[in-house]
């Protein structure tokens, strides 16, 4: 468990690390079959009807409070961790077919952002979610951070240059390509109410700091942006996120009636 702290003993094992009550009544609503249940005695009296969901009892081992404590990543551990296989994870879609709603992230760093942002992608009904570098989205604080949004979506992790290749290809198949950018960027910037979302479309958000790698500012179809107040310089990215993922839906639905 331990080892799954970092991403190369995820991938030595093949195993994710899930943390707390949430993430587990997370993984039993996704279907999912937990490899390990590791739980205090104390949790697992006040949480008998959670274990009976357990499609392998013989899965739980019962572990005292420090033992659960070192095998965690937090400080202050609920009662309960997990494994999970990442072979049950949502399987990558063929890259010739062509998406109707695609969440790409330029070398995003911060966990907590990513895993924000997977949790409104998931909610907004986006299909795939490609990942430039950045965060590792199936690390412990991603999962925390996305309440489980993250063993829903099917994310795919890329060197940056395969993200443009990637993006190239669903621009081939008619997916409009769009470049989240700040109110002042030189171009032709409009209003995200302003655009046709509906259509099939890529959504591209850059780094907190650096912002959207040029090329891919350079590939986009369409640049958007959210107007703000000057008395902040940018927005942060997930909070941005929430309002231009849900747009699609807004418009799908119609203006509500005055």
């Amino acid at each position: 468990m331990r080892r799954l702290h970092r991403s190369s003993g995820r991938l030595e094992q093949g195993l994710l690390l899930l943390e707390g009550t949430h993430l587990l009544q997370e993984a039993l609503e996704l279907g999912l079959r937990p490899d390990l249940v590791l739980a205090t005695p104390d949790w697992q009296e006040r949480h008998g009807a959670l274990l009976a969901r357990l499609p392998d009892a013989g899965r739980l081992r019962t572990a005292s409070p420090e033992v659960l404590a070192a095998a965690a990543t937090t400080g202050h551990p609920d009662g309960v961790l997990l494994t999970l296989a990442m072979a049950q994870l949502p399987a990558p879609a063929a890259a010739a077919s062509a998406p109707g709603f695609v969440l790409a992230l330029d070398r995003l760093q911060d966990p907590g952002n990513l895993g924000t942002l997977l949790r409104t992608a998931l909610a907004a009904g986006v299909e795939r979610v490609w990942l430039a570098e950045g965060a590792d989205a199936l690390q412990p604080k991603v999962l925390r951070a996305s309440s489980g949004a993250a063993l829903a979506l099917p994310i795919e992790r890329m060197p940056a240059p395969d993200l443009e290749a990637r993006l190239v290809e669903a621009q081939s198949h008619g997916v409009q390509l769009v470049a989240a950018m700040v109110p002042e960027a030189a171009g032709s910037v409009q209003p995200y109410w302003e655009l046709d979302w509906c259509r099939p479309t890529a959504l591209l958000l850059g780094n907190e700091g650096a912002g959207l790698a040029p090329e891919l500012a350079r590939l986009a179809d369409q640049w958007v942006t959210i107007p703000h107040s000057p008395a902040v310089e940018s927005l942060n990215v997930a909070a941005a996120a929430a309002l231009l993922l849900l747009e699609r839906t807004r418009q799908a639905h119609g203006r509500p009636a005055p």
